[in-house]
């Protein structure tokens, strides 16, 4: 882990996405921020130890689901799958299917593993998976504050992890998408999906893959706009659970936390979210193959 000195900032951005705004002024105090997400290889330890099941494994109750035939309600995750052209960016759903048993194990389904993947972030893990990890290591997940403030590494307002050119020297700095989403993706160093961790350079506090690579969880519900400290007069006992019910989509029940970092399926032309101050909202329940986790300590 690598020691943040903890400090002032400010947080969010009005450069690019609506919910990143508005720019206010953080704190957070001093932690310890895993140098980079969390691994196959680490999370298998951790089942191994504990014999812990994923969200994404458990089977599903026919109950959640009313309506719905029993044969299909077979436990597994998302999927992302290219698209054979280019298709109206609008609609995700054409790039993203359910993928029946989909894991950890095997991010695409059957016939996928990790097992040439030891180094690269585990993925298909969902918010409990990620909490549950965290406690048996002896630590916890992020708020988005310290995910923030450990990405930007320093740098004030900078566009991205490393500075405001996106290219320095003509580098790539980032695994992101490479090519015309959601169809054509050349790959990021070689790399086409995750790569290996500590494959991109560190930012100034040392840290790997604070942007790119796999979007990581955060311990913060998901509103349309930053909501600073202090600005909502709510008991205190009473706010987890209003942020909690307001971050939820519309008829659902589910929570939905911020996801911070972005991912190697970020693409220019249609996800620039490849930046510390970008966020994204995520249900509780949801496991992905672009979605992974680092974990956080108190000093």
């Amino acid at each position: 882990m690598v020691r943040i000195e903890g400090g002032t900032f400010r947080m969010g951005s009005d450069e690019f996405y609506a919910d990143e705004t508005p720019v206010h002024e953080r704190s957070v105090d001093a932690f310890e921020f895993d140098l980079h997400p969390v691994t196959n290889e680490q999370f298998a330890a951790f089942v191994e130890a504990t014999g812990y099941v994923t969200v994404a494994e458990r089977p599903l109750d026919p109950a959640d689901f009313p309506g719905a035939d029993p044969a299909e309600l077979v436990p597994g995750g998302l999927v992302f799958t290219p698209t054979p052209g280019p298709v109206d960016l609008r609609d995700w759903r054409q790039w993203w299917r359910w993928g029946a048993d989909a894991s950890w194990r095997a991010p695409f389904g059957p016939g996928s593993s990790v097992d040439d993947k030891a180094t690269h972030p585990v993925v298909q893990v969902s918010f409990e998976d990620a909490s549950a990890y965290a406690s048996w290591a002896g630590k916890r997940l992020p708020t988005e504050a310290e995910f923030e403030f450990a990405a930007r590494g320093g740098l004030e307002g900078a566009r991205f992890a490393w500075g405001d050119d996106e290219f320095p020297d003509g580098k790539l700095m980032v695994n992101r998408w490479q090519g015309s989403f959601p169809y054509r993706n050349t790959g990021a160093a070689g790399w086409v999906g995750t790569s290996p961790v500590m494959t991109f350079p560190a930012n100034g506090f040392g840290l790997f893959d604070v942007t790119g690579n796999v979007w990581e969880w955060t311990t913060d519900y998901y509103a349309e706009r930053h909501v600073p400290p202090g600005t909502v007069a709510v008991d205190a006992e009473a706010r987890p659970n209003l942020l909690a019910a307001a971050s939820a989509e519309p008829g659902s029940r589910i929570p939905r936390r911020v996801l911070k970092g972005g991912s190697h399926l970020c693409s220019p032309d249609y996800c620039l979210r490849y930046r510390p101050s970008a966020r994204s909202p995520q249900a509780d329940d949801t496991a992905t193959t672009h979605i992974g986790f680092r974990c956080a300590r108190d000093i």
